[in-house]
């Protein structure tokens, strides 16, 4: 078999994939596009293997781009392709699709004289179990720490000292107290794991300095109950997609549910004889069961019937565009909610409105209502009480109600 025909077998079976994954005819006709002119430049050029060097090489080639990989801003055109080659290569390696969605960055090297521990913490991360999400925000601050050290010209990590923590951490003079505390506890998380793991003589974690942060400070954001309404109703639900959004509103707004474990919700979740939802929450880790109230029921079965598209994936929420797999675990579902805002014409400048906002509105409605902190609680899947009664801020009229006359206390103690 002639090498140009064993690339255009490879490329076969990517445009195989991709219609089996529901991908429409219009993509698949751009990647197919795209192929046949990477084959004739492959059979111009003697090419005896595909590679992402091979991928870089047509692209600078077809359009006089010379970039370090299949990243980066650029015209849709070369987007178009950069993804269609990436794929391809995918394929190549690891026989299969990998990548689904092409970074706007260069992917995060680790300088040489830090990778074995910095391995070595990823390993730790995954063991621990830690979120996606949580394993990002620390991976993003030590990424810039990791570069930090280099720059400095540190062969090891042995090197470290404390000098260098200060000059590191006087880069974010001008950030707020909360995230200067959150770079703080990222750089005593890593620099305890390199201690105990030997890789530090000393525990510098020790001299990092303390970031007091008041926790649950501010009043959590909420909504009011006619703007809530307006949502809910400027949803067209005589859409596919809209029969997902609204359900996955209704599951916030009457169950509370954070927006991991509506990512993370999968249809053996779902126990239709009892009426209820059981999952394994993505924060905490515990056991949540909840009742399938009418709404939130019949709205999903609505989705699930008539809406959701035909997918091997076993979340319930998943994306309406090829390929039809779930939510990404970085996605906050912020695009979607603003969309239905705009429609609505709810304008909440100056204050959050994301979903989970939402959730904290139904905590405000509880309160309203007479729960005790140990019934939000359990709404919410609050590890402990003491997490639910910041909520207790929401509620301003029953603050008031609460609030002593000092003149009152002062005549009373006479």
């Amino acid at each position: 078999m002639s090498t140009i025909n064993a690339i255009q077998e490879m490329t076969s079976r990517v445009l195989d994939a991709l219609r089996e994954q529901n991908y429409s005819d219009y993509t698949v006709g751009r990647y197919d596009h795209c192929y046949h002119n990477l084959l004739r430049y492959a059979e111009a050029q003697g090419i005896t293997q595909y590679s992402e060097q091979v991928g870089l090489d047509y692209l600078k080639q077809k359009y006089g781009l010379t970039v370090e990989g299949f990243f980066g801003t650029h015209p849709q055109k070369v987007r178009s392709a950069m993804r269609s080659l990436q794929v391809l290569w995918d394929y190549t390696a690891y026989g299969t699709m990998v990548v689904h969605r092409r970074p706007p960055h260069q992917p995060f090297v680790c300088p040489a004289p830090f990778a074995v521990e910095y391995d070595a913490f990823q390993a730790m991360c995954r063991a621990r179990a830690y979120t996606p999400m949580g394993t990002t925000t620390l991976l993003n601050v030590l990424h810039r720490f990791l570069l930090f050290l280099n720059d400095q010209g540190l062969a090891n990590a042995s090197d470290m000292r404390a000098a260098y923590l200060t000059r590191f951490l006087e880069s974010f003079s001008g950030c707020s107290t909360r995230y200067i505390a959150t770079v703080i506890s990222t750089l005593r998380n890593y620099l305890t794991f390199l201690y105990i793991e030997g890789f530090l003589p000393v525990n510098l974690s020790l001299q990092l300095p303390k970031v007091r942060v008041q926790r649950h400070a501010l009043i959590p954001a909420s909504w009011t109950a006619e703007n809530v309404t307006k949502l809910l109703a400027a949803i067209d639900r005589h859409n596919p997609q809209g029969k997902r959004d609204y359900a996955i509103l209704l599951m916030v707004v009457q169950l509370g549910l954070r927006v991991s474990d509506i990512r993370a919700l999968t249809l053996n979740n779902l126990d239709w004889s009892r009426k209820c939802l059981s999952i394994i929450m993505t924060k905490t880790k515990r056991l949540l069961e909840l009742p399938l109230l009418d709404d939130v029921g019949w709205a999903l079965i609505d989705y699930l019937q008539h809406g959701r598209p035909a997918t091997t994936a076993g979340q319930v929420f998943v994306r309406h565009r090829a390929p039809y797999d779930g939510f990404a675990h970085h996605d906050n579902l912020e695009r979607m909610l603003q969309r239905h805002m705009h429609t609505a014409g709810i304008t909440m400048a100056g204050q959050k409105h994301g979903l989970h906002s939402l959730r904290s509105t139904l905590a405000r409605t509880l309160l309203e209502t007479g729960a005790t902190l140990p019934v939000i609680a359990g709404v919410l899947g609050h590890q402990s009480v003491q997490t639910s009664r910041h909520y207790l801020a929401i509620d301003l009229d029953g603050l008031r109600q609460c609030a002593l006359d000092p003149d009152q206390v002062l005549i009373d103690g006479c």
